[in-house]
């Protein structure tokens, strides 16, 4: 899935607490993040989701390109749905992080070594 969907569908909700929120204890959100990560790991049915995550992004890239935004707003809602199941930590770990910092781009790392695992 390409990194700024990943970003998009993350922050899709936070907007708003983003503009009010404090500069965040960077270790907190890696620790949080790495924390995320780690559940999402030991759980198969939410490694499962994350990944099937991973892969309806792929299909909403090609949907994008081919200008089919109905295709895109069946494959959004379902993507938000498998968020759901992920719990409410997975779209947390984000929402105070400046998405220009190197800390970010550390965090988004951590999901990207996840994402890793997926069959592909």
């Amino acid at each position: 899935m390409s990194r700024f969907l990943i970003i998009g569908l993350f922050f899709s909700s936070a907007v708003t607490l983003y503009a009010q929120a404090q500069q965040p204890n960077t270790a907190k959100l890696k620790a949080d993040a790495q924390k995320v990560v780690s559940i999402i790991r030991e759980d198969k049915a939410k490694t499962q989701a994350y990944c099937q995550i991973n892969s309806l992004g792929g299909e909403i890239d090609q949907a994008a390109q081919a200008r089919d935004e109905q295709k895109v707003d069946v494959l959004t809602k379902r993507i938000n749905d498998l968020e759901k199941q992920l719990g409410p930590e997975y779209l947390d770990a984000l929402d105070n992080a400046d998405q220009n910092s190197k800390d970010f781009q550390d965090i988004l790392s951590m999901f990207d070594k996840l994402g890793e695992s997926c069959p592909h």
